[in-house]
C-alpha cells in the first residue's frame, strides 16, 4: 500500500495533520481530518510498522478540533481499518456511487 501517495491526496483534500498528543491513538500515527458537518470529523489514522502499513478511516464526533489527538471521540459513526491492497480496493469501490 502506498501511503506516501494517500497522504499527498489527503493534503489535496483540505484534510489538516493533527498532532497526536493523547493515549487513543498509537503513538507515531500520523493523523489527517477534515470537518464533514459541526463537530463531525471524517479522519484517517496512517500507522508505519516495520511490517506493516495500516490505515485507519473513521467518522467520528468530537468536541471541537482541537480534542481530535487528545481526547477520545464522543461518538464513532463509521470505523474502516485497511490493512491490505484488497481493502483499499474495497474502500475505493463503494466510495465511487453511481449517478443515478
Amino acid at each position: 500500500m502506498d501511503c506516501q501517495k494517500i497522504v499527498k491526496t489527503l493534503k489535496h483534500k483540505d484534510f489538516v495533520k493533527v498532532p497526536n498528543k493523547g493515549n487513543w491513538f498509537e503513538d507515531g500515527a500520523a493523523i489527517y481530518a477534515k470537518e464533514i458537518n459541526d463537530n463531525i470529523f471524517l479522519l484517517f489514522v496512517i500507522l508505519k510498522d516495520i511490517e506493516i502499513e495500516n490505515i485507519r478511516a473513521l467518522i467520528a464526533h468530537f468536541d471541537c478540533f482541537s480534542s481530535i489527538g487528545l481526547k477520545e471521540p464522543e461518538q464513532i459513526m463509521f470505523y474502516l481499518s485497511i490493512k491490505d491492497k484488497e481493502d483499499l480496493h474495497y474502500f475505493e469501490k463503494y466510495l465511487k456511487v453511481p449517478d443515478n
